[in-house]
């Protein structure tokens, strides 16, 4: 080990020189176990100590290609310079003041950024929070405020947040509803344009599921009730789901018809993950209202709701903001992220990882029936598996298809509202011998099931 940090000065390799995973790590999860709440999952017990590219390495020295990102988080690779050089600058002036006791410039300073890079030409404003859930439920609440309406509407196999009102949003009941309600009232959900499972066929899903929401919105809960529609452009927790080409551009027109705000939640899919700064653009939406985090500051906690000025300025002074929100060394995290984006092209890098990467994956379907789609865009492709010959889901062999590939030094993440769909997010630095050498293992896995 040549490195004595992590970032991209770490050698950009595998190394598997443990059982993984590894001694110190199991001793770690011990102790894991008698302080940490057992409601605080991990997919993969190994504890990192560096990470940077397209590498985590371990406690007990092994290194890992890693092809989830802290999910879709560290985009710009771990510890990247502009995130550091910045954040570290920030550390050494003042760590917190509370934008809402005194303000400071970085926060102003981001808040430029995003307007400038969210779609559409309109005047924009923002407020920054920490959290996805935060933005989006701050967004809910601004769209109440704009319209003056109480009723939101979300989507089939949605993925919004983990707190209360965000878990009313999110479709999924195991891990992230169960056991915790009530829930939030005046939510309602509609179908999603899922061409894999659409009942008559890909080609007919966009049209018969948006005619499906639409005639739901109107008949049941009443288009004039409804203060936002809220939707990923590329669904995430949900399974990677890419609606339908023509779904989403009749949702927006209807929103817009109709006096709601639609919501563009790009948590996860944002900021050059699908090759595009955000996911929307690829069929011109132009939300009233983007919801941002992960990828964002490159691994420190910020997020955002970026929208319409009018709609923005709808709510009270006072009642957006929190004690932590826009924090000054995460705003300049976001600076030095946003720098890297565009100085290394990030979005094109997302295109070229799915240049590699998507032909391999669609040759693996061929190969493999286990595999009953392959979708998808830019660094955000994904697998749904399904039991041979039919598309009845198999979490079961996702499950033993993602241990295969961490005991070879793959991180892998699952998804997917039947847990059947395995998710690639690299960081949008890796080098392709480690993407060439991922998906090597992730067919060495898939020929052992």
């Amino acid at each position: 080990m040549t490195a004595t940090t992590g970032g991209p000065s770490l050698p950009q390799e595998r190394r598997v020189v443990t059982a993984i995973p590894g001694p110190k790590s199991r001793e770690l999860q011990a102790r894991r176990s008698a302080a940490v709440a057992a409601g605080v999952g991990s997919v993969l017990p190994v504890f990192t100590t560096r990470a940077g590219g397209g590498v985590v390495e371990d406690v007990d020295g092994n290194s890992l290609i890693d092809f989830g990102s802290g999910i879709a988080v560290t985009s710009v690779g771990n510890s990247a310079e502009a995130v550091v050089r910045r954040a570290s600058a920030q550390l050494a002036a003042f760590t917190h003041s509370c934008f809402m006791v005194t303000p400071y410039e970085g926060y102003v300073e981001v808040c430029e950024k995003l307007a400038e890079l969210t779609p559409g030409d309109h005047a924009k404003k923002s407020a920054l929070f920490n959290s996805g859930a935060e933005a989006v439920e701050n967004a809910v609440k601004i769209a109440r405020a704009y319209t003056r309406r109480q009723a939101v509407v979300v989507f089939d196999h949605g993925y919004h947040g983990r707190t209360n009102l965000t878990m009313a949003l999110t479709a999924k009941n195991m891990p992230y509803k169960h056991s915790f309600g009530p829930f939030a009232p005046e939510v309602y959900r509609v179908p999603v344009a899922y061409p894999y499972r659409w009942l008559t066929g890909p080609e007919r899903c966009a049209e018969e599921a948006s005619a499906q929401a639409i005639d739901m919105i109107s008949k049941q809960i009443g288009a004039e009730n409804v203060a936002a529609i809220v939707i990923e452009p590329l669904l995430g927790e949900g399974g990677f789901i890419e609606p339908a080409k023509g779904f989403l551009p009749r949702i927006a027109e209807f929103a817009q018809a109709n006096g709601i705000v639609f919501v563009a939640d790009e948590i996860q899919s944002g900021f050059c993950r699908t090759g595009q700064w955000f996911a929307c653009e690829d069929e011109g939406i132009v939300p009233d209202l983007i919801t941002t985090a992960k990828g964002i500051a490159g691994g420190l906690p910020l997020s955002a709701v970026t929208g319409r000025a009018e709609i923005m300025d709808a709510a009270h002074s006072g009642g957006l903001g929190g004690t932590y929100g826009g924090n000054p060394v995460a705003c300049a995290a976001a600076l030095g992220a946003i720098e890297t984006m565009r100085e290394l092209d990030l979005n094109a890098k997302a295109r070229r990882i799915e240049e590699v990467m998507k032909p391999r994956l669609l040759e693996l379907r061929e190969k493999y029936e286990v595999i009953g789609d392959v979708r998808g865009r830019g660094a955000m492709l994904a697998i749904e598996l399904v039991r041979p010959g039919s598309k009845e889901p198999a979490p079961d062999t996702t499950a033993a298809l993602a241990k295969a590939c961490h005991s070879e030094g793959l991180l892998v993440l699952t998804t997917g509202t039947y847990g059947n769909v395995m998710r690639f997010l690299p960081p949008l630095v890796i080098g392709e011998e480690l993407l060439n050498e991922g998906l090597d293992i992730l067919e060495g896995a898939l020929s052992g099931l």
